[in-house]
């Protein structure tokens, strides 16, 4: 045998030993998946043909007090896509979603989204109809384009728009409540999302009778609120009238059952539209009725009133000799006209609005009984209405106050309230002295599927019968054509009301802005028997506004829509004459 025999003999033998070697790694890494490895590469071959989508869980809705939804979720989607799918078409897909969704998507963020590197998954668009998304993903399977898929939303709507919507609140890009009641009842509202698992193909196909695995979702419960739409809904639109007309900052107008402390009513301008989300500030979204502070001016001479009234200290007719004006703590204190030395009643005082008349009754009390009472009627502390941001007011410490505080508290300026709680101190009044907290919702649908009453506290008297009574009486010399309101008298009711006007508090210097008021309202019918409570405000309307001229007439409008709406009957007696000087 010659050498090169032998060499390539060797050669031979060198290559079968490789190939045979190479076999020997083949057979037994086949035996290492077949025989060893089986289930977890099986999982694996399951798992990368496996897609999980959530389902979720529609929000619950928010109801008037007549089952009517002010609101609700529906059926929403968000397309998704693949980028290693899309990237090749990326161009052509962007330009049939822009042609499809319009201006809800961008071309070229769209594009860079389809051509994401190293990536199997972007959000392209969210929270659209689902007429929308199956329509849009039909167009670009149509033109024979894969790796754009659909997961499924719950949508929130407000079909009123902007009815009620500082009420109602909203919701953020995750489903939850942020403001109002949405937040308030948040836990309840809010579902519980389910899933669903199955096989897919390479192109992201669902693969027909292929396993799948579903886990149910739980849909959120629903709340109802002591709203009635129809009133709410002629309100706003009053409100927002008014504060147009008026120049003002902003308004509110909020009527309550005197009865059961039900707010029928709460209305707020400007707004904002909760269903497409136009106006969303702070300025529009805080809801004012809760939140904001403010000096009310003469309607707390209600209060005051009250106050003497319960301690015996005076009544309708009680004769008192206003001066033509005073110095306390070297600050000069008048009317807002000028006048020499009066003799009105008590009940003239009221009728006229009087600084000067309250603060000589309001001698009558110390410092610590007239605080005592601002506090029975819950000032300084939280309506219990249950709305989120609510502030408490300012009431300072008896302690604190001087010979001047005792004076212009006693005609509302030096103490700050929210709408909320004047609310339900002039309630107590109208409800022959016993105050209750005011209230938005009246039940809800609990775990087990009941609906659950909220309870609120039981009412507590905070003056006599007889005081309320009396006060009653005064109001109702407001509305009389001698009164600062005739232009809140509604024909066939007794009407007992009272104006308000404060200077306005800037909030950066703290000090009053001569020549910028808060105007408003307060008001009940019918006053022999009362059913509501009306509370107009306006911010900062044109200087020459008052609150029997300007607010007076919303409330007019507002209240005899109440009455009607509710079918309360006049009750055909006629306002006593109480005279209003001696």
């Amino acid at each position: 045998m010659t050498a090169r025999e032998r060499a390539s003999r060797r050669r031979l033998r060198f290559c079968l030993a490789v190939v045979v070697g190479v076999f020997g790694l083949f057979a037994a890494r086949l035996f290492q998946i077949q025989g060893l490895d089986a289930s977890a590469y099986a999982a694996q071959a399951v798992t990368a043909g496996t897609k999980k989508s959530t389902v979720p869980a529609p929000r619950g809705e928010i109801l008037d007090r007549n089952g009517v939804s002010l609101a609700a979720s529906v059926d929403g989607m968000t397309l998704t896509a693949d980028p290693t799918m899309t990237s090749a078409n990326a161009p052509r897909i962007a330009r049939l979603l822009v042609e499809e969704l319009g201006d809800q998507i961008d071309y070229f963020e769209t594009i860079d989204k389809l051509r994401t590197a190293k990536s199997h998954f972007v959000y392209l668009v969210r929270d659209i109809p689902a007429w929308t998304a199956t329509k849009t993903l039909k167009a670009i399977s149509d033109a024979g384009f894969t790796g754009v898929f659909s997961e499924k939303e719950s949508l929130r709507t407000y079909p009123g728009g902007k009815l009620a919507a500082n009420l109602l609140g909203y919701t953020n890009a995750a489903g939850k409540g942020v403001a109002g009641i949405e937040q308030q009842y948040d836990d309840v509202l809010t579902g519980i999302d389910g899933s669903s698992t199955y096989e897919v193909s390479p192109t992201g196909q669902r693969i027909p009778m292929a396993d799948s695995a579903v886990t149910e979702m739980v849909p959120g419960r629903d709340v109802t609120t002591t709203i009635d739409r129809d009133l709410q809904w002629y309100a706003d639109q009053r409100l927002a009238d008014a504060v147009k007309a008026s120049s003002a900052d902003w308004g509110l107008a909020i009527t309550m059952d005197v009865k059961t402390c039900q707010i029928v009513q709460m209305s707020q301008a400007p707004t904002f539209n909760a269903d497409d989300q136009t106006g969303m500030k702070d300025f529009n979204t805080v809801s004012r009725a809760v939140s904001n502070v403010y000096e009310p001016g003469s309607v707390m001479k209600t209060i005051t009133m009250a106050a003497l009234a319960d301690q015996g200290k005076i009544a309708a007719d009680t004769p008192i000799v206003v001066p033509s004006g005073v110095t306390i703590d070297k600050f000069k204190i008048g009317d807002y006209w000028k006048h020499g030395t009066l003799h009105l009643t008590a009940a003239g005082v009221i009728a006229k609005s009087s600084n000067l008349g309250t603060l000589v009754a309001a001698q009558k009390m110390s410092d610590e009984t007239m605080h005592k009472y601002l506090a029975k009627f819950g000032f300084g502390q939280q309506s219990g209405v249950g709305l989120p941001g609510e502030s408490k007011g300012i009431l300072a410490p008896a302690s604190k106050w001087t010979k001047a505080n005792h004076a212009t508290i006693s005609f509302g300026q030096g103490i700050a309230v929210t709408a909320m709680q004047m609310m339900r101190a002039d309630g107590a009044i109208a409800n022959d002295g016993m105050m209750c907290n005011p209230s938005v919702v009246s039940s809800y649908v609990d775990d087990n599927g009941k609906k659950k009453a909220v309870e609120s506290p039981a009412a507590h008297r905070v003056v006599s019968k007889k005081a309320a009574a009396t006060v009653t009486r005064m109001m109702e010399a407001v509305t009389a054509k001698d009164g600062t309101a005739p232009a809140a008298a509604i024909k066939g009711y007794r009407v007992a009301g009272k104006t308000g006007t404060a200077w306005a508090v800037d909030p950066v210097t703290g000090r009053y802005v001569r020549g910028q008021n808060v105007v408003s309202f307060m008001g009940f019918a019918p006053a022999d028997n009362p059913r509501f409570l009306t509370y107009i405000v306006l911010d900062r309307p044109y200087s020459n506004a008052g609150g029997g001229s300007t607010a007076a007439p919303v409330f007019h409008d507002v209240m005899s829509m109440a009455l009607e709406r509710f079918g309360v009957a006049p009750t055909g007696s006629k306002s006593p004459r109480v005279p209003q000087t001696w």
